[in-house]
């Protein structure tokens, strides 16, 4: 099984930080903080050709050279929900997720989940993560990205270790397109908004386009109708940072409909709604173990067209 690897340079910016604080930071749309102490745990990270301690303080100019490995998983129970499955074969499966559903157990949601669902139908799917030398230190298996909890559309997990290194390494590289459907309160037009977005410094639940430490988030929007208040748009990720939709939007003063945290909460109460109108619509890869080229889209929810259809036709 081949092994995905990368080599980074410390920044003057992250000088004085912890090792695992600054991974996750930089590998926001891949992986966890937890999922880099276990890395550093099992030495398949290394300062300066060296493997190191995760309370290690970094200096500008240090080497990190970092192995991607798949993560042993907490024993997870299986629950009955229903999954819009949109492809499968041995090695991965792709769905169409409701709005509500959240994709990985976390505080709050150690239920319910589509990791529940997942471990549901592939039966031995913890069984093809977990070696003998495991130490459980997180609740992913199979899981290569996310969707926030109210987002909808198209999903991917990997079925078996080797699928799910190759795919996250699709994800990282920026080998997969994805495109993206919203509504939005005003008109972003057709642009390309590169801003970086970290934590929100006032609120770190919530991300924000930040002037330093920010990591590099582009966004290609184009306005498919508008009728002179709302805008339907498309939208290409060309990277895959936490939240980046709703905060390019917001940023553009043009955010997403019935997003409750980064939109217009009194235009929202006004359309009576308490989800985002945000639906990853499609999906474009080379299968990485067949490399068949693969294309997916996926219908907008029945909310979304309905209101679609009343707003927009």
């Amino acid at each position: 099984m081949d092994d995905f690897s990368d080599l980074l340079i410390i920044s003057e910016e992250e000088t004085g930080q912890r090792l695992d604080k600054i991974l996750a930071n930089r590998f926001q749309e891949i992986k966890s903080r937890s999922y880099f102490q276990y890395l550093i745990e099992q030495k398949k990270v290394l300062l300066n050709g060296d493997p190191v301690k995760k309370r290690t303080l970094l200096k500008c100019g240090d080497q990190i050279e970092i192995q991607f490995i798949c993560l042993p998983e907490l024993s997870l129970a299986p629950e009955a929900i229903p999954l819009n499955i949109i492809f499968e074969d041995e090695s991965m499966l792709i769905v169409n997720k409701p709005a509500g559903m959240v994709v990985h157990p976390a505080v709050g949601n150690w239920s319910g989940t589509f990791v529940n669902a997942l471990l549901y139908h592939c039966k031995d799917l913890e069984s093809r993560f977990t070696t003998e030398k495991s130490t459980p230190s997180t609740v992913r298996p199979g899981i290569v990205h996310r969707l926030d909890k109210d987002t909808t559309g198209l999903l991917i997990a990997a079925k078996t270790s080797e699928a799910h290194e190759k795919l996250s390494a699709l994800f990282f590289t920026r080998k997969i397109y994805k495109e993206y459907l919203a509504v939005c309160i005003g008109n972003p037009g057709t642009l390309t908004i590169n801003r970086p977005i970290g934590r929100n410094p006032s609120c770190y639940k919530q991300m924000a386009v930040v002037q330093q430490g920010g990591k590099e988030a582009v966004t290609h929007c184009k306005t498919l109708a508008y009728n002179g208040k709302l805008a339907f748009v498309s939208l290409e990720l060309q990277t895959g940072r936490t939240h980046q939709i709703r905060v390019h939007l917001q940023s553009q003063g043009t955010p997403v409909l019935g997003d409750p945290v980064y939109g217009n909460l009194k235009i929202n109460q006004s359309f009576n709604l308490q989800t985002q109108m945000l639906h990853a619509h499609c999906l474009r890869f080379t299968h990485p173990l067949t490399q068949e080229l693969l294309e997916f889209k996926a219908p907008l929810p029945t909310k979304m067209e309905e209101f679609y259809k009343n707003i927009f036709l």
